[in-house]
Formats: structure tokens, sequence, C-alpha cells
């Protein structure tokens, strides 16, 4: 069923801006780790057994980063924080939309630490992943790549069904809202 068209919010460039750059960012890491991952797979680097870890870590994370942190946590609020912008723009906020949209800046105080929190803690771990010899570095890449795939898929998902009139029903999480009941 489709929405009439005045119940569709109007397309913005700001919007829009806060989507796609956030999905550019994406992007250049689903690029950078794509060789990496598919590194031991060209080389021939893979026994059986690592073969049977190579689909665990794509299942696990693409399990855990693709469905479960990006489609219904993080791809739902991107969206509706990137369409708030678009509502009540400001000049700063719309340079950054992309950070804004992804809860780093204006935003409840739960909202900041978790963001914050989890991409300092996305940092760690790729350092440590840097460390690791092919195949193992590959093999989480893989896994790697598989979520981050997952988590840019569910963003223009949900952000073409938002065009259409059916934005995602989670809470922006802006300064000044009651963050009870909002999930990380």
């Amino acid at each position: 069923m489709q929405a009439p068209a005045s119940k569709r919010p109007a397309f913005s460039l700001v919007a829009l801006w806060g989507v796609v750059g956030f999905l550019v960012i994406l992007g250049q890491a689903i690029h950078r780790l794509l060789g990496l991952a598919l590194e031991p797979i060209v080389r021939g680097q893979l026994h059986s057994w690592q073969w049977g870890l190579y689909g665990l870590s794509i299942a696990l994370l693409g399990y855990s980063e693709g469905y479960r942190a990006f489609q219904l946590k993080a791809a739902p609020r991107i969206v509706v924080r990137a369409m708030h912008l678009a509502r009540h723009p400001r000049p700063l906020h719309v340079v950054l939309a992309p950070f804004f949209s992804t809860g780093l800046f204006h935003a409840t105080r739960r909202r900041l630490i978790t963001s914050w929190s989890l991409y300092a803690g996305l940092i760690l771990l790729i350092l440590a992943v840097r460390q690791l010899d092919q195949p193992w570095r590959g093999i989480v890449d893989a896994g790697v790549v598989v979520g981050l795939t997952w988590g840019a898929v569910s963003i223009i998902i949900y952000y073409v069904r938002a065009l259409a009139g059916h934005p995602p029903r989670v809470s922006p999480e802006l300064p000044g809202e009651d963050a009870v009941g909002s999930s990380a």
C-alpha cells in the first residue's frame, strides 16, 4: 500500500547527504577489506577446516553486525536522524550530516556514549585485526565485509521506505528526549 503523497516526506538533499555520506564511509571500508577477505581464497591458503572458520565468520558477523547491529538498530536510527535534520537544518549539522546521522553529536547522552564507545571499540578491533597474518585476517575480514554490506543495504532500504512514507519507528535520540526505551 502506498502512502498518500501528502504524508510522504519531501525529498531533501540534506537527508540524502546524511545517508549517502555514511554509505560512502561504509563503501570505502568494504572496498578496502574485500581484497583482504578474498586474498586467502585467491592464494589458496585455506585448509578445509579454515574454510569452515571462513563460513562461520561470515555467518556470525553477518548476523551480529549486519542484522542485529545494523538492520535492527543503526540503520533505522541513521535514516530517522537524517530525516530529522532535513526538517530542522542547522548549518554545522548539515555540513557534518553523516556524523549527525550516526549519533556522534547532538544526541542524548546515552546515544553519545553508545556511539562514541562503539566507534572507539571498532577502532581498537581494527587495529588488532590488522596484526593478524593471512589467512586469519581474511577470515575475520570476510565476516566484516558481509556485516558492513548488510548494513549498507539495510540503510538504503530504510531510506527508500522512508521516502515512500514509511519511516522507521525509532527515536532519533535527540538532546532533551527521554532515552528510556531506546535501544543502542
